[in-house]
């Protein structure tokens, strides 16, 4: 239902993300410190920082979002429910997976929240999810149930009020548990910063890579003449097609350098520490955002794992409970649940993953079509591609003593039966093998049998 105004009864929630809403208006017409306006849509002209946004939301967006059936040892995939098809395949008619998580993940980390409604249908089940614009939504609460209300603004001004259950909210990092924080508002001007420096680079090619300076004139020149001279240096001497031409002073004119140049500006130290306080800002490792000053051959695998660990499963643990919380009934959470499925992120090179799937199949816990699945390989048909192999010296702990105790001889006749089972062993043996040397084997035999019977007799007594 559309009605033009909030209701009284909506009590807008107080948070830092909703105020800097508000004041949105405010920081677009209130630059930074540097004198550089910083706001969400302004903060992606930051390369260093569309990029990070980028790889976070693209990162969630690739990997699939499964929702699983629990086993009474295990899971299976729920691909004949809803809600696997919602979040693996397509969210709406309009959307595939990674598009919508994406979008989604984008909002989040650049707003601090990222919404949409769910779609519901007659039996209660979501058939449906639609991303709205977090700078659209304002969360309170409701005066008289003090229920979570999300009041949202359509493009053509009207103002809808939706419950909690019809909305899919997930929250960034925030205090209050409902609302995450604006992290471009927080920090904008750690953003502000760096889009000055580029800005001040631009502008600094722009004039053809020379620091400004000063025209001196012998005489006092009239308003007009020096518009006019400065108009004329200008044409002739500023932007990239212009610079190394060569100048003509008149009438006693001198030309004085009054800019810094670059290199005593820090100019190129001051922007790699700015893609170091971007990487601070999104919590990812600076070298993916292409700043290698303190990269190695022998660090960046393990700050690709920390990446993973630190960066990314946070955003992960976010999806999986918000979808767990508003996609599932409480009657189904102990039955289902949604998890991303992060084993490609974490996948070594060629031979580490050899290694790994090595131990794992000599332990009996990867069958060899387990792996060739975990490959992105068909199985093999043959039936043994299917089972689980152990390596035939290895046994139970508790095991051990108890072989080495029955190995050893425990008696006199046992040392004689021992002896009498291999006579008859051998025997047979060479038979089988040709029965016409018999009277030669006997004869070498029994000239080795008398230290191989002292031998057992031996140990027996021992």
């Amino acid at each position: 239902m559309k009605i033009p105004i909030i209701s009284k009864l909506f009590e807008k929630r107080y948070s830092l993300s909703d105020m800097d809403k508000a004041m949105d208006l405010l920081i677009a017409g209130k630059p930074s410190v540097t004198g550089v306006s910083v706001t969400n849509s302004t903060a992606l002209h930051c390369i260093a920082y569309f990029d990070g946004v980028r790889l976070i939301s693209e990162t969630c967006g690739q990997l699939p979002l499964i929702e699983y059936r629990r086993l009474s040892r295990g899971k299976e995939r729920a691909t004949d429910r809803i809600v696997y098809h919602l979040l693996h395949d397509e969210p709406n008619p309009e959307m595939d997976a990674m598009s919508f998580k994406t979008t989604l993940t984008a909002h989040c980390v650049t707003w601090g929240n990222a919404f949409a409604e769910i779609q519901w249908d007659a039996n209660g089940y979501p058939v449906a999810l639609w991303p709205l614009r977090p700078d659209k939504m304002k969360v309170g609460r409701d005066s008289v149930t003090k229920e979570l209300i999300y009041a949202y603004t359509l493009p053509d001004g009207m103002t809808v009020k939706l419950p909690a259950y019809r909305v899919f909210h997930i929250p960034g990092f925030g205090f209050d548990g409902i609302i995450g924080y604006d992290p471009i508002y927080l920090a904008r001007e750690g953003i502000g910063m760096a889009l000055a420096l580029e800005e001040f680079g631009g502008r600094f090619f722009g004039n053809g890579a020379t620091p400004g300076g000063v025209l001196e004139h012998p005489h006092n020149l009239s308003e007009t003449a020096q518009e006019n001279l400065r108009k004329s240096w200008n044409e002739m001497h500023q932007g990239l097609s212009n610079q190394h031409r060569i100048a003509i002073l008149e009438e006693g004119m001198t030309y004085k350098q009054v800019g810094i140049p670059l290199n005593n500006a820090q100019f190129l130290e001051s922007r790699v520490f700015q893609i170091q306080e971007i990487a601070r800002i999104l919590h990812i490792p600076p070298h993916m955002l292409g700043e290698l000053s303190r990269g190695t051959f022998s660090n960046i695998e393990h700050q690709g794992i920390e990446f993973v660990q630190y960066t990314m499963t946070p955003w992960f643990k976010r999806w999986e409970h918000t979808c767990t919380r508003k996609l599932l009934l409480k009657s189904e959470r102990s039955m289902y649940f949604v998890e991303y499925l992060v084993d490609a992120l974490l996948r070594g090179d060629s031979a580490a993953r050899a290694a790994f799937y090595r131990e794992l199949f000599y332990l009996g816990a990867l069958s060899p079509n387990d792996i060739r699945e975990k490959e992105n390989m068909n199985p093999i048909s043959d039936p043994g591609g299917d089972k689980y192999y152990i390596q035939q010296n290895m046994m139970p702990m508790d095991q051990a003593g108890k072989l080495a105790q029955a190995q050893q001889p425990k008696s006199l006749s046992e040392a004689v039966r021992r002896i009498a089972d291999r006579n008859k062993q051998n025997i047979l043996r060479a038979y089988e093998k040709d029965p016409a040397s018999i009277p030669a084997y006997l004869e070498d035999y029994t000239r080795d049998f008398k230290s191989y019977v002292l031998k057992e007799f031996v140990e027996s007594d021992e």
